[in-house]
């Protein structure tokens, strides 16, 4: 079943990513391969060797809680990485009531903060909607329009000029890589998910690799810095929400950071549209 080997990938990418020290094991010298082996995973989740395998190898479809949640703690995952492993064993569906539809109370909301950057995305992070302020600080930085159904992953990944204006190219888009995993990535049988994904690992060698680590995380809120073209180098507390009355909806904003420089930047980019 595609579930149980999405499961043994997720394991071992998990496995082999997690260091012997995290978990307090002996430095036993140098190792062939990187992370924790199959029988110490196996000795920490207190199961058999051969149970431990069987579950990497998708010949084990039905771990019990105790075991899950002993893998939980011994690859310290993140809520999201716990609720993606347990949909992963459990072969859970897509949410529910799912729509792209975005509140017009919420436009209305986010067209009422000419200083603050606001935009919407799906599951798929695709764009649902962006108030003026948005538009402005990506046109101006991308240079281009932004339009609603733009993919903010293939964009990351596969438009060079992304790679400038990120400030911190690498760790947002493994970030983003995390949070699409999180949203959308486990339900493969969606066609939209299957092709991007197929599309990113044919033409980007580093969504390849950031795919193959399987973290798992709704994108954080956190300080983003971009190289922007009319402003110069900012920095922006990006804040992500989900949205509650819209399963698979996310809105995300960007207020200016501490220095000066920064808010200075920002609002010199949304003054016009104030």
């Amino acid at each position: 079943m595609e579930t149980d080997r999405k499961l043994g990938e997720f394991l071992r990418a998990r496995r082999e990513i997690t260091p012997p020290a995290r978990v307090d094991l002996p430095d036993a010298g140098a190792r062939r391969t990187p992370g924790l082996r199959r029988e110490e995973v196996a000795m920490l989740i207190g199961v058999s060797t051969d149970y431990y395998v069987r579950l990497e190898q998708g010949r084990e479809r039905n771990p019990s809680d105790q075991v899950i949640a002993a893998l939980t703690e011994v690859f310290t995952l993140g809520a999201d990485a716990v609720a993606h492993l347990y949909a992963l064993a459990r072969g859970a569906s897509p949410p529910d009531g799912a729509s792209d539809e975005v509140s017009p109370h919420l436009i209305r909301l986010m067209d009422s903060w000419p200083r603050t950057p606001a935009f919407v995305v799906n599951q798929y992070m695709e764009t649902l909607a962006l108030n003026p302020s948005a538009t402005a600080f990506y046109e101006r930085g991308l240079r281009r329009r932004p339009k609603i159904g733009n993919n903010t992953l293939r964009a990351t990944f596969l438009d060079p000029i992304a790679r400038e204006f990120y400030g911190d190219w690498e760790s947002t888009a493994r970030s983003k890589v995390a949070h699409f995993r999180a949203t959308a990535g486990r339900n493969l049988h969606d066609a939209r998910v299957a092709g991007l994904i197929e599309e990113l690992t044919d033409q980007s060698p580093e969504f390849r690799d950031a795919w193959a680590r399987y973290d798992v995380q709704i994108e954080p809120s956190r300080t983003r810095r971009f190289r922007h073209e009319l402003v110069g180098e900012l920095e922006v507390n990006c804040e992500v929400f989900s949205l509650a009355g819209s399963p698979g909806q996310y809105l995300i904003t960007f207020q200016a950071g501490h220095d000066g420089h920064s808010a200075e930047a920002l609002e010199e980019l949304c003054r016009d549209v104030a």
